[in-house]
């Protein structure tokens, strides 16, 4: 069997060794150091925010925004259902109950008339809820304009899960500089690693600081261990900072190869009526971590299963669009808000994750596409 086709799958750039080394020779390997400071200087300088702290993963970020903007139990909390389960957790985490909110066709995101939907049943209860945690999905950013025009004038902040899209711009603006906390992922999966590591971001340093003290056990300023509040063990390590430093360096390398690898779709699959890949909103930049289409059964009996077991034949990984929240056994007694159509069921459905590798060479991707109109 030919050599494998991954996904999405962690790509070195050269420089990450040397800063691991760098944690070893200095014996700064805990959960603190230069790397950290380092790293969390290069994500801020890249997005244009004034304090970040750098944990273990994107969920941990989500889980201390949340915790950071009061969210208790019994506490409404407006999620997107289109996403994956990292989203919504936190809100378990906390005792809190999460409302999905459906999809649009065209960014797959967070739907703004949903939302406008949903602050209104909500406010009719006198459940107005505590926050809004919208995600960037595949590397598209929500409509924030919409989105953050429709929370503010319900003075609710927005947790801006931009797990999948560090490097993303929309009307002009860094991806994860929406919110009132941003939060990334540096997952094995996503567009730059830490091997496993997250970050929050936002515009208050006073916030982050306090992000910070939560994220180390909360300890008070005293001689000897003492917590006056609840906190979690979440610091990214010295180690994992040092990969990150390192894969900075080649993130606009990495976000233009993924761009590149959904023009080539494009470009190869464009015979295929059936096959919509996702579109770019006007006025933005996805950084294309997935490449993602639906298959429209309007105009074909082939399924998504249909292709993913036909590029699996060949050793090449494709995978179903995330099941939504709504859907979820986990979630099953959860709210869910839509218009007149399930548009998070339907992208479920229909929708499709093609091999987005950056390290797959030229020569793979016209397999991968050799395959596809194959089987059309």
């Amino acid at each position: 069997m030919s050599e494998r086709i991954f996904l999405s799958s962690p790509h070195m750039g050269g420089t990450e060794e040397k800063y691991v080394q760098e944690a070893f020779d200095t014996n700064w390997i805990a959960p603190l150091g230069n790397n950290v400071n380092e790293f969390e200087n290069q994500v801020k300088s890249y997005v244009g925010t004034p304090a970040a702290c750098a944990l273990s993963s994107g969920t941990a970020a989500i889980h201390i925004a949340l915790d950071l903007l009061g969210v208790q139990r019994d506490d409404i909390v407006f999620v997107s259902s289109l996403t994956f389960s990292a989203s919504a957790n936190p809100v378990l985490y906390l005792g809190g109950k999460p409302v999905f909110i459906d999809s649009e066709r065209d960014s797959w995101n967070m739907c703004p008339k949903a939302l406008k939907k949903a602050f209104e049943q909500y406010e009719q209860k006198g459940q107005l809820p505590k926050a809004v945690v919208a995600v960037n999905l595949y590397g598209q950013s929500c409509r924030f304009d919409e989105i953050k025009a429709i929370c503010d004038s319900y003075d609710v902040p927005i947790v801006e899960d931009a797990a999948e899209s560090l490097g993303s711009v929309y009307q002009g603006q860094m991806s994860g500089t929406f919110g009132d906390y941003g939060i990334f992922s540096f997952n094995g999966n996503k567009i730059i690693t830490t091997s496993g590591g997250g970050m929050i971001i936002s515009e208050s340093e006073d916030n982050i600081k306090l992000a910070l003290k939560k994220a180390t056990q909360a300890r008070d300023n005293a001689p000897y261990y003492q917590h006056s509040m609840v906190g979690y063990n979440y610091r990214l390590s010295n180690v994992s900072a040092g990969i990150g430093r390192g894969q900075m360096e080649v993130l606009d390398e990495r976000v233009n190869q993924k761009r590149a690898i959904f023009d080539r779709y494009v470009e190869g699959l464009k015979g295929i009526d059936a096959i919509e890949l996702m579109e770019e909103l006007p006025n933005s930049k996805s950084n294309r971590w997935l490449s993602t289409a639906v298959i429209n059964p309007d105009k074909t009996d082939i399924r998504p299963s249909d292709v993913i077991a036909k590029l699996q034949e060949s050793n090449i990984e494709a995978r179903h669009v995330w099941k939504p929240m709504h859907l979820q056994l986990v979630f099953e007694d959860n709210d869910f808000i839509s218009m007149d159509e399930d548009i998070a069921a339907y992208l479920f459905n229909y929708g499709i994750c093609l091999p987005s590798d950056t390290k797959m060479t030229e020569e793979q991707q016209e397999r991968v596409i050799e395959i596809i109109n194959s089987l059309f």
